[in-house]
């Protein structure tokens, strides 16, 4: 594969080439779909697997036992778990990794970061009720009280909460948006509750947060939370994107594989133009969003800069992986529509990323936003 024109680093094609092969082996169909029907949702061994591998430590620094690199390193090993629907905590874990960076103490962040990056699993509570892809509108709240912090409210979509050593959980504290460290051992019994997704890949959990008790040092620096946000908000975009690049690429494959096999009145379905342009044009949007992908990748920590190519990354990328999916289910005739064909699994895993973070007509106002100011 060429890498020279989109200016892949060589860290990069290394981590591309090992995980390719890595999620291929780890995350057959077969095993996706055995996985649905678990507890956890993932295989913990291929969990402890990839954190021996360094996975989980690749962005964080190695002053805190990490290999010292960026979420642009972090992408190609994403883009083939969505390739490869490799259900695991990876994306929440690696995302609670960059809210420390962004607004841990120097003491949170000792305590935290080579715990998840040995493969302690990380994740965020930050959805409400009320759906608002901003982050920073928060209805549950936190109080003080001779030095602990009691919190008040429920949070959904916390993906992996079940098998999470530490959550990150926005709330309002006197008034203004604040993230809160919550340990395992502090969520009572029954706080924690499944939610039915339209992605059975994932688990989500809905989390009431009335009774829970934290004390005063684990909120994040107060003076930082708003930048905090921020970098969750791209970094989990950023990394929603190159998952979504991985199953548009997977969904093509797919459906290719079946357009060369099928024959209807003696001839090979893929012969047909009005299948082979809907097919041309899904390879050419994948292209695009790769393209914009890693772009992002590079100039996310670029300030302004950074933030456009993320939205543009995730506009493109939920656009690309609706249709390759959407024309997946379509050519795949009735058998398409059913539980068994592939692509429907792939098409709700579309649905679930627009879902989170901003789909992308939300991306494509915040982009105008952005460049009209």
């Amino acid at each position: 594969m060429e890498f020279a024109g989109i200016g892949y680093s060589e860290e990069q094609i290394q981590l591309l080439d090992v995980a390719s092969e890595f999620c291929r082996e780890k995350s057959p169909i077969a095993k996706v779909r055995a996985l649905i029907d678990t507890e956890s949702g993932f295989d913990a061994d291929v969990w402890q697997e990839m954190a021996g591998l360094g996975w989980l430590a690749i962005a964080v620094p190695e002053a805190q036992g990490g290999v010292g690199l960026t979420l642009a390193e972090v992408v190609p090993v994403v883009e083939q778990m969505g390739r490869n629907l490799l259900a695991t905590p990876f994306v929440t874990t690696v995302v609670a990794q960059q809210a420390l960076l962004a607004a841990g103490s120097a003491e949170q962040q000792a305590a935290w970061l080579p715990r998840l990056g040995a493969g302690e699993v990380g994740t965020l509570a930050l959805g409400e009720a009320h759906g608002d892809w901003d982050l920073a509108n928060i209805t549950a709240t936190a109080t003080r009280a001779d030095g602990q912090i009691r919190l008040t409210g429920t949070k959904h979509f916390v993906l992996w909460a079940d098998s999470a050593a530490l959550i990150v959980v926005s709330v309002l504290l006197d008034g203004k948006p604040a993230l809160i460290l919550v340990e395992k051992s502090a969520i009572p019994e029954g706080a924690l509750r499944r939610e039915t997704i339209v992605d059975e890949t994932r688990r989500s959990f809905a989390l009431t947060l009335d009774g829970i008790m934290v004390p005063d040092d684990a909120v994040l620096d107060l003076s930082r939370t708003n930048m905090a946000l921020a970098q969750i908000d791209l970094a989990t975009n950023l990394l929603q994107s190159a998952e979504m690049c991985g199953g548009a690429q997977a969904a093509i494959d797919y459906t290719l594989d079946y357009l060369r096999a099928r024959k209807q009145f003696g001839k090979l379905i893929g012969e047909y133009q009005a299948l082979k342009h809907p097919m041309v044009d899904a390879y050419v949007g994948y292209e695009k969003a790769r393209t914009h992908l890693y772009s992002a990748a590079h100039s996310i920590s670029d300030q302004g800069r950074g933030e456009i190519a993320v939205r543009m990354a995730k506009a493109a990328a939920d656009g690309a992986y609706s249709f390759a999916a959407d024309r997946a289910i379509q050519f795949h005739g009735g058998f398409g529509f059913t539980h068994d064909c592939d692509a429907g699994l792939h098409r709700r895993a579309a649905i679930f990323h627009a879902s989170q973070y901003g789909d992308a007509a939300w991306q494509r106002k915040r982009l105008a936003d952005l460049l009209l100011a």
